[in-house]
């Protein structure tokens, strides 16, 4: 409902497709469209997704996720695109928000293809964590839309992949890299390394590439192996120059064994770092903003340096003013005469 709502004075005609919901969706969505199709659940989104384009009718096919919204803002922003949008253009970018922080900021976004040309007939490739293949001439554009999940999915994603391999369904690359980060995701680190390592060695995507290697890292850091762990994030720099994700990683690890300079030399480094723009990879921005300050804000006190460990709690301060541990620190920093 939230969904539709925040998009049903943009678009020409809504299609909904359901895959055997148990709940009041149907009903719901009777009250803002006609075009209701039932699809048999059968493991592959992507296959749901390909039946819904099928029912499409307009120029353009804009796609969402029942959890997904635009706000005001970005609504507005659809609306104008729609009336400017070059007819030569078959695929349309935007930016999508899917994790965030207690405070309701977006720490997690990458770019999707969004808004594409009916007739280019674009499919969906893969069962699950799939992606819309596309072709011919494409536009960035700052619009973004909103995940807002209520609910996991458990062990729905990781199910999935294991019955596919029950099934004797033989893995491409992307399939690997997923199911590897699934395991991740569920703890299970010594058969995720497997997973990401076997990916690894594939022709996969290079953004994939140093995400798996960022996995794999915390995998080992999740059973104990620093060095391992540290290696992982060095690996990373064969496939691009450093990032935020990779510092900050690196800093926490010596941080953990209290080895305070080389955790700070990276964690100094990560700080110095730009966002980078119009990346199609997975940005987590927290890395490449508040978050290494604050560690370094331990780090300088632990070394005695007490006037650099309240300057970084303030430079945390400026993204995050309402963080207890923000505000903490500044407590006792003003106990002990600094403010």
């Amino acid at each position: 409902e939230r969904c539709l709502d925040s998009i049903k004075d943009a678009v020409d005609e809504i299609i909904i497709v359901d895959t055997g919901s148990k709940d009041k969706t149907i009903e719901l969505a009777k009250k803002y469209t006609n075009n209701i199709y039932n699809f048999k659940w059968i493991d592959d989104f992507g296959a749901a997704r390909n039946y819904s384009f099928s029912k499409a009718t307009k120029e353009y096919i804009l796609w969402l996720d029942a959890d997904d919204i635009f706000l005001d803002e970005d609504k507005e922003k659809l609306k104008y695109l729609k009336e400017t949008l070059d007819s030569s253009v078959d695929s349309v970018t935007m930016n999508y928000q899917t994790h965030f922080d207690e405070f309701g900021n977006p720490i997690l976004t990458f770019k999707r293809n969004r808004l594409v040309k009916r007739e280019k007939n674009f499919l969906w490739i893969g069962f699950i964590h799939e992606y819309l293949a596309v072709f011919g001439k494409a536009i960035d554009s700052d619009i973004k839309v909103v995940h807002r999940k209520l609910k996991g999915s458990g062990k729905r994603n990781l199910e999935i992949y294991q019955n596919k391999l029950k099934e004797g369904y033989v893995f491409n690359a992307r399939d690997t890299y997923y199911y590897g980060k699934e395991l991740f995701y569920n703890g299970m680190y010594h058969e995720a390394i497997y997973r990401l390592e076997e990916f690894m060695v594939t022709d996969g995507w290079v953004e994939d590439k140093i995400d798996a290697l960022y996995k794999i890292a915390d995998c080992y850091d999740g059973i104990g192996n620093s060095k391992k762990a540290r290696e992982s994030c060095l690996r990373a720099f064969e496939y691009s120059s450093p990032r935020a994700e990779s510092c900050y990683r690196l800093g926490y690890l010596f941080q953990k064994e209290e080895r305070y300079d080389e955790a700070i030399y990276w964690y100094e480094t990560a700080t110095k770092l730009e966002v980078p723009e119009n990346f199609l990879g997975f940005i987590s921005i927290d890395y490449w903003t508040w978050r290494p300050h604050l560690q370094l804000c331990v780090c300088y006190y632990k070394i005695n340096k007490i006037q650099e460990s309240f300057e970084h709690n303030e430079l945390a301060a400026k993204f995050r003013p309402q963080d207890s541990n923000v505000i903490n620190n500044r407590e006792f920093f003003k106990s002990i005469g600094i403010q």
